[in-house]
């Protein structure tokens, strides 16, 4: 077998392993709209939760959904890219930055129900927080906040270090470079973690269940306990309450996350148009 009938075959196995992929994630978005869009109506997003999901709408876990979405993002965010531009712009590679990385990876590796135990005993007991859309948060933030670093780590690196000297040639200091160059070079970079992250919070449960509470209730402040989408969904569901109100639930869960990746992509896509 020559060189490129060895091409041929390795490019068609990578073809079919994106093709695969592609056809699973189709399915299962095929699944989930097929068995909720049925069951989604205006009534269904507006109204409050009645006989715990059996009856009413979804009103109340979207309101929450969004609180802590956006709470988690706005706490971990720049946490997670000011660590990344400490460890690409001022520090060497050295004991200090591998313990950094390394603690990032062993955060990643987490499972979600030791975050959720975690959340549970500091942010709802220790610091008496209870269960609410703050603890929720926080515990989210600190899920995610390795994601973030991580993706917003490579984008700045990404950066040819000339436009780094230009800078300095110009009399810039080195804040300056980062503020007006590195950071929105590598903002598609950043936006995709912060993209992954919102993912991750949207459709988080067991977290949410030790830390956000199960209120069925708008929460009126960051001290109100509040029920997700992805908690009301597996509460549904895994007390066989109502399978038609779960799957709705799960499609306009899955639309929001459609939603939300488009808007960002296609603002990540203007960033790349206006610095390229």
């Amino acid at each position: 077998m020559n060189v490129r009938s060895k091409d041929k075959i390795a490019r068609f196995a990578f073809l079919l392993a994106a093709m695969v992929t592609i056809l699973i994630l189709v399915l299962i978005i095929f699944y989930v709209l097929f068995n909720g869009l049925r069951v989604v109506t205006f009534e269904f997003l507006t109204s409050p939760i009645k006989e715990m999901g059996k009856e009413g709408g979804i009103f109340p876990t979207i309101i929450s959904s969004i609180y802590l979405a956006l709470l988690s993002i706005i706490i971990a965010t720049p946490l997670a890219v000011g660590t990344a531009v400490f460890l690409t712009e001022y520090t060497r590679e050295n004991v200090a930055t591998k313990i950094i990385r390394f603690g990032a990876n062993c955060l990643a590796g987490i499972p979600s129900i030791i975050f959720g135990l975690f959340g549970f005993v500091f942010f709802v007991i220790y610091l008496r927080f209870g269960w609410s859309i703050l603890s929720g948060s926080l515990t989210l933030a600190c899920m995610i906040l390795p994601t973030i670093i991580r993706t917003s780590e490579e984008a700045i690196k990404s950066v040819s270090y000339t436009y780094k000297e230009v800078t300095y040639a110009l009399g810039g200091t080195k804040l300056q470079g980062i503020y007006k160059i590195v950071l929105p070079k590598a903002l598609p970079g950043i936006l995709t973690g912060i993209i992954l992250g919102m993912g991750r919070a949207i459709e988080e449960t067991a977290v949410l269940i030790f830390t956000a509470g199960l209120s069925i209730h708008i929460p009126t402040s960051v001290f109100s306990s509040g029920r997700s989408m992805a908690v009301h969904f597996y509460t549904l569901a895994r007390e066989g309450i109502s399978i038609e109100k779960a799957f709705g639930t799960a499609a306009v869960l899955v639309i929001s996350i459609l939603i939300i990746n488009s808007i960002s992509y296609f603002i990540m896509y203007r960033f790349m148009r206006k610095y390229t």
